[in-house]
């Protein structure tokens, strides 16, 4: 037996492949940053070719590090951004275009038209999912129909997928993509698994395009290029992947992860439990000998991103790890809060009409108040969507599970536990989404035996407990709630 598992990490903002041992530690990892493209007011793009290069390199790159060839892995599974949208040929594989990310909102205008024939929440006694430009079935339609490619992909001579669709096409020839990104698309049905033909033919997306729906935790396919040698063994999109890396196995434990956005995940065990709070509800993990998981999730558009802009397009700081120092400059927000509703708010508001604010300013605001109420903006963010969280499940949660980039911020983590009242726990393992897909390959072919040697495996590093009262709590997310509301109606 191989005594590693890779797991190939597809992002936002970049593609890194990692390569575990059998204790879960990171053995060698390599990642490149891939261009952002904006060519209108809220559309976002990332070209699909520049992200298969990028993943050719990491993975050579991370076995060349380790002094390992791809033979040396006895499995890889992949994570990925999971909403965003991309169509090839089916015959020269080609991208017909770039890939349209999930923060993109040009699909706004069909999403109204399908909210004014049955309402925003038509399709989520079938999807878990209310209609937003979020999801990914939309915007395969606008390309269908912006490129006039509808006809040719009614003969399957066009391909969807999100990017595992293309990764693991790229990879092994195998036109799939698995439960947890499939039921991110408004057209698969969450009790079966399976793609809905009458939610197709509402949405607007060929059947004969859509891949094959396989097990999230399961061998699929032999792979070349690359990582010829190895098999893929396991595709979840990131955040279930981060659930899985975090072992929330059991119903009631939650996670959530600090990326470009925040994304808060809920075990809610084998049965889908509907939100009436503004939470989808989705896939948490599939596979052999593993009972159909469930969660439901509070989506972020706009959390690490937030640092990113005040970077590069304010030049505030010069990297993105300065922003603790420069809020650490100031003892409190000054009373300004930052609502960075730059592609409309997600959960739990799912308002598209919402626009980025910065309230409060005074003559005595200065730039670090402007950076401390950019990171306390993402704590208020995740404090709104545990809250839903708590309405729709009933469960209080005694400790959040965190990782992702911004979890080495110590400020914002001591303000988030502060925020929320729990305490919040970082493991050794931050990037938990890579070692999620690397804990499902190997599960799926025998490298860990249960779900119980992944839990062992799992050990904190650092714990951060509420110290503000909670007067204080009350007064700070009350003057958020009000900076929220100047954000609404703008579009």
């Amino acid at each position: 037996m191989a005594g590693y598992v890779g797991a190939l990490d597809q992002g936002t903002t970049s593609t890194r492949f990692m390569i575990f041992d059998a204790q879960g530690s990171v053995l060698a990892a390599t990642q490149e940053e891939h261009e952002q493209i904006f060519p209108s007011p809220g559309w976002v793009e990332h070209d699909p070719l520049e992200i298969w290069h990028k993943t050719v390199t990491v993975v050579e790159n991370t076995l060349e590090a380790a002094g390992l060839t791809a033979a040396d892995l006895h499995a890889v599974g992949i994570t990925n951004q999971r909403e965003t949208t991309l169509l090839w040929d089916a015959v020269t594989g080609d991208p017909v275009a770039n890939a349209i990310v999930w923060q993109d909102t040009r699909t706004a205008q069909i999403c109204e038209q399908l909210e004014s024939e049955g309402g925003r929440d038509r399709f989520r006694s079938r999807t878990g999912l209310p209609i937003a430009t979020y999801f990914s079935g939309p915007k395969a339609r606008w390309l269908l129909d912006e490129l006039g490619l509808r006809s040719r992909a009614e003969q399957g001579e066009i391909l969807f997928g999100t990017v595992d669709s293309w990764l693991a096409w790229k990879l092994t020839g195998e036109h799939v993509t698995d439960t947890t990104n499939a039921s991110r698309t408004l057209l698969m049905d969450l009790a079966t698994r399976t793609w809905d033909g009458d939610l197709c033919e509402q949405v607007g997306v060929p059947s004969a395009m859509l891949p094959r729906i396989v097990d999230a935790v399961g061998e699929i396919a032999p792979c070349t290029g690359p990582l010829d040698g190895t098999t893929l063994a396991a595709i979840l999109g990131d955040q279930q992947a981060a659930l899985f890396g975090q072992v929330c196995f059991e119903p009631g434990e939650a996670k959530n992860t600090y990326g470009t956005g925040n994304f808060m995940l809920l075990n809610t065990g084998g049965a889908p439990v509907a939100s009436e709070a503004g939470l989808v509800t989705t896939v948490a993990y599939t596979g052999s000998g593993l009972e159909p998981t469930y969660a439901l999730e509070g989506s972020v558009a706009v959390t690490g991103s937030l640092v990113q802009w005040l970077r590069d397009n304010l030049a505030l700081i010069s990297n993105s790890d300065e922003v603790e120092e420069l809020a650490a400059t100031v003892d409190d927000n000054g009373d300004v809060y930052f609502v960075p509703a730059f592609s409309g708010l997600f959960a739990p508001h799912w308002r598209p009409d919402a626009r980025g604010v910065i309230t409060g300013l005074t003559r005595y605001s200065h730039k670090g108040h402007v950076a401390r109420a950019a990171l306390e903006s993402t704590a208020f963010q995740s404090r709104e969507v545990l809250d839903a969280m708590v309405s729709d499940s009933g469960v209080n949660l005694s400790e959040l599970r965190v990782d992702g980039g911004m979890t080495a911020n110590s400020l914002l983590m001591q303000f988030q536990a502060d925020i929320l009242g729990v305490d919040v726990v970082r493991p050794v393992v931050t990037e938990t989404t890579a070692l999620g897909a690397a804990y499902a390959a190997g599960l799926a072919t025998g490298f860990w035996s249960s779900l119980d040697e992944l839990r062992a495996l799992w050990s904190e590093e650092a714990r951060w407990q509420p110290v503000m009262g909670q007067a204080e709590r009350d007064r700070l997310v009350g003057r958020w709630k009000q900076a929220v509301g100047r954000s609404l109606d703008w579009v």
